[in-house]
C-alpha cells in the first residue's frame, strides 16, 4: 500500500533524474510521483534542507497530536539547500502545482529565494533559522539542558573530549554545542528529534513553530 514515504523517495528518484518502479520518473507530470500525489491527497509539500530538520519538524508534529501525512502534508529533506530550485520547480507551480513550505538557514536564504522565485512559488510558508534549526534549539532549551540531554544519551565522554580540542577552547557554549551535534555521522539527526521532545511548548523557536503553523 502506497504511503507518504513512497511519495517523498518518488520525488527524491525524480529530483535525480532516476528510475521509479521501473519508470523514468520524470516529465511534465512527474510519472509515478504525480500518480501517488493524487492517490495520497498530497496538497503540501514541506522542503527542509536535511534530515535532522526532517526529525525536528515530525517530532514537533507528533507532540502537537497532528498526522501531517493524513493532512496531505508531506515532509521531504532535499539534501542540501542547493537543491530548493529543483524541488520547487518539480512540485510547485511548474510542476505537481503543490503548495510549498520549509525552513532554512540564514546563510542558505539566499537559494531558497533564487529557487522559489524561478519557479514562480510564493515565500509565504518559508521561515529562516538565525544560524540553522540546531543553532535555535540549542538557545531555545539553554545549554545546561542540552548537556543534560547529552550526558543522558551517554554522548558526555564523546563531549568533554570535543571540549578539549584546541579550536573549541574559550569559545561560546551554544557554538560549541551546535559544532559537537554535527562531528559524528547521525548524532545532529538524532539530536534534532531529541531537542524538540524535551522542549516546554512555550520554548519552541518562532520558525520551527510558525513553520507548524502554516501548514
Amino acid at each position: 500500500m502506497a504511503d507518504m514515504r513512497s511519495f517523498r523517495d518518488a520525488v527524491g528518484c525524480w529530483a535525480r533524474g532516476g528510475r521509479v518502479n521501473g519508470g523514468w520518473a520524470k516529465g511534465g507530470s512527474g510519472g509515478a510521483a504525480s500518480e501517488l500525489a493524487v492517490r495520497l491527497g498530497v496538497r503540501t509539500a514541506v522542503l527542509l534542507e536535511g534530515p535532522s530538520d526532517f526529525e525536528a519538524v515530525e517530532a514537533l508534529a507528533a507532540r502537537r497530536g497532528r498526522d501531517l501525512a493524513a493532512e496531505g502534508v508531506c515532509v521531504l529533506p532535499m539534501g542540501g539547500a542547493m537543491s530548493v530550485g529543483r524541488y520547487a520547480g518539480l512540485l510547485g507551480p511548474p510542476g505537481l502545482g503543490l503548495r510549498l513550505a520549509g525552513l532554512c538557514d540564514k546563510g542558505e536564504q539566499r537559494f531558497y529565494d533564487q529557487g522559489l522565485e524561478r519557479a514562480g512559488a510564493s515565500r509565504k510558508g518559508f521561515f529562516v533559522c538565525v544560524a540553522d534549526l540546531e543553532d535555535e534549539l540549542v538557545r531555545a532549551l539553554g545549554t545546561a539542558r542540552v548537556e543534560e540531554i547529552v550526558r543522558a544519551e551517554g554522548d558526555l565522554r564523546a563531549w568533554q573530549t570535543f571540549l578539549r580540542q584546541p579550536a573549541q577552547r574559550g569559545g561560546p557554549k551554544d557554538q560549541q554545542l551546535r559544532r559537537f551535534l554535527g562531528t559524528k555521522k547521525g548524532r545532529k539527526i538524532r539530536y534534532g528529534r531529541l531537542l524538540v521532545e524535551s522542549l516546554a511548548p512555550e520554548q519552541v523557536p518562532a520558525p520551527l513553530d510558525d513553520l507548524l503553523t502554516s501548514l
